[in-house]
């Protein structure tokens, strides 16, 4: 994958890690997935999220949340168009 095109190499990678679910970790979740939705490799970055088993952080428009949602859906295996 060509991380060089990542949209989120411009901003602060503790964006990317929120602390918590609620309040400021979730604004913090939305200010990330924002970012990812303007990604032009998110949907490349989610599978390698999935394919690698990345537990903690927002990879491809994606919390942890979801995607363990998709994993316990039987969707990991699958690819997924993500709209941020």
């Amino acid at each position: 994958m060509d991380w060089e095109l990542a949209a989120c190499r411009d901003h602060d990678p503790e964006l990317f890690f929120p602390v918590g679910t609620e309040g400021p970790g979730a604004e913090q979740a939305t200010a990330a997935k924002y970012i990812c939705g303007t990604c032009p490799i998110s949907s490349a970055c989610l599978r390698w999220a999935l394919d690698t088993g990345q537990e903690a952080g927002v990879w491809g428009g994606t919390s942890e949340e979801d995607r363990r949602d998709m994993r316990r859906a039987g969707r990991g295996g699958r690819t997924i168009a993500v709209n941020a």
